[in-house]
């Protein structure tokens, strides 16, 4: 009799597992609308009530075997609750780059939602946990091409706002020599700069109609990246990447979408109007030294090896202002502090679009109108080279260029109307930051999340404390 009474409590608290789980399910379907995952719920019924299939047929072995296939359990069910929290709920990401600082430093590892912008249904579902695209010691790719699915994103909190840090999939990330040294190189930025080498630099375009300078852009991208395919011993071979399965980048997004930017003198407008500048911005500065900073300095005025070696390399380094104007001060220290302009000519690498010549630079660039879902932009060969990316390759069509006159799919055209929102990001480093004035814009379909707070701050550096303990759990939103 008792034996009843505790099976049938036991059949109860079943029951009720299997429609709590059920339930949570469902609503998890309703939220990716994705109602093919109805073919599991048979299968949920049986780990709870039916137990047709023994699911842990290896806890009725003993010795190795019983061993063994526990761990591999434990694993299997760790990875896969990895991936899914990852995809749908937050991911972690580390700051590799000096790009954002003095906002967010090397080794701050950030907590990052995805629910904040809604998460992405993966185009690369079958792939490695824990991995972005390659498999360590391996060196191979970490994912499955097939299937892919089109793009499609689960509905979230909100869209990026403006001045918001955002980590992206980078954009010119698409296409990768697979040498270790360029890995992390554009490589659309090597085509050209290889180009102009063999070829672009003996030619004088001033004279040139648009269609004329259209096609010498043209083959001087395509000359450079025959050189390059043409020398896989240096370069390594050429490598696409999904866009899920490209690098992770994080900016700040200075520009939304339907907005016109321009930067006048490394002030960054907004539909003509100034936005402001993030509380640790920095440019970098001539500096001439008479002796070594001191490290208590360093440290105070958040200067890093990284930077010191910049100064000593080119010159120059990047401060806040008010590390400029404090070091500026110690006259025993130096000789001189002055800012870094366009006129002192320094080599930053050709702005977005490669493959056009608008005279803009780093610190003076645009005017440029940010792309908007659902609205059109007039096309002519003045500015065919700046949404020729974000039609050809981020909306899939055909466009060619010839005589005089533009065609997408095909067709001759003069307008054009976006099928998705596009976002202009830039890193608080302004000189020391390949970033959207490098390679354009960045299509909703790359934006993975928004970093909420700094869970872990580890310096890579040997001066300062190695664990950076007053960084710990700062909300990135509180970084303006």
């Amino acid at each position: 009799m008792i034996d009843k009474r505790k099976a049938k409590l036991n059949m109860k608290v079943q029951w009720t597992k299997f429609i709590i789980v059920l339930l949570l399910y469902l609503v998890f379907l309703y939220w990716v609308k994705s109602w093919l995952g109805l073919i599991v719920v048979p299968f949920i019924y049986d780990a709870y009530i039916s137990k047709k299939i023994n699911w842990q047929w290896w806890k009725d072995h003993d010795g190795p075997i019983r061993f063994v296939m526990s761990w591999v359990d434990a694993i299997i069910f760790a990875l896969v609750a990895v991936y899914f929290i990852n995809l749908f709920f937050f991911q972690n990401y580390v700051i590799p780059s000096s790009s954002l600082e003095k906002s967010l430093l090397r080794g701050d590892y950030l907590f990052v939602s995805k629910l904040s912008y809604g998460p992405r249904i993966p185009q690369t579902p079958l792939t490695m946990p824990l991995t972005q695209h390659t498999l360590p010691i391996f060196n191979t790719k970490s994912y499955v091409e097939w299937p892919h699915w089109d793009y499609r994103r689960v509905k979230g909190l909100g869209h990026p706002q403006l001045n918001d840090i955002v980590v992206f999939n980078y954009p010119a990330g698409d296409s990768v020599m697979m040498a270790d040294k360029y890995q992390a190189q554009d490589y659309y930025q090597m085509c050209y700069m290889a180009g102009m080498a063999a070829y672009g630099n003996s030619v004088v375009t001033d004279s040139m109609s648009a269609q004329e300078k259209w096609d010498h852009y043209q083959k001087v991208i395509n000359v450079g990246g025959k050189l390059i395919k043409d020398n896989p011993g240096e370069y390594g071979v050429l490598s696409s990447r999904p866009t899920d399965r490209r690098e992770n980048y994080v900016k700040r997004c200075v520009g939304l979408p339907g907005q016109t930017l321009q930067i006048k003198n490394k002030i960054i407008y907004l539909d003509g109007k100034p936005n402001k500048e993030p509380d640790n911005v920095q440019y970098s500065y001539f500096v001439r030294l008479k002796q070594m900073i001191p490290d208590e300095m360093m440290v105070n005025l958040n200067i890093t090896l990284e930077d010191i070696f910049s100064m000593n390399a080119n010159g120059y380094m990047p401060m806040t202002k008010h590390a400029a104007q404090e070091l500026a001060k110690r006259t025993d220290l130096v000789e001189y502090v002055r800012e870094v302009n366009d006129s002192d000519r320094v080599e930053t690498g050709k702005v977005y679009p490669v493959d056009a010549e608008y005279g803009w630079t780093r610190d003076n660039y645009g005017p440029i109108w940010i792309p908007e879902k659902g609205k059109s932009v007039k096309l002519s060969l003045d500015n065919i080279a700046v949404y020729e990316r974000p039609i050809r390759v981020y909306e899939n069509n055909t466009l060619e260029v010839r005589g005089g006159k533009i065609f997408i799919n095909g067709k001759e055209t003069n307008e054009y109307t976006f099928k998705m929102d596009y976002y202009w990001m830039m890193g608080d480093n302004r000189h020391n930051s390949l970033d959207s004035r490098y390679w354009g814009f960045v299509p909703e379909d790359h934006v993975v999340g928004k970093p909420i707070f700094i869970w872990l701050s580890i310096n890579p550096e040997d001066v300062g404390p190695k664990i950076r303990w007053g960084r710990l759990f700062n909300m990135v939103d509180n970084i303006k």
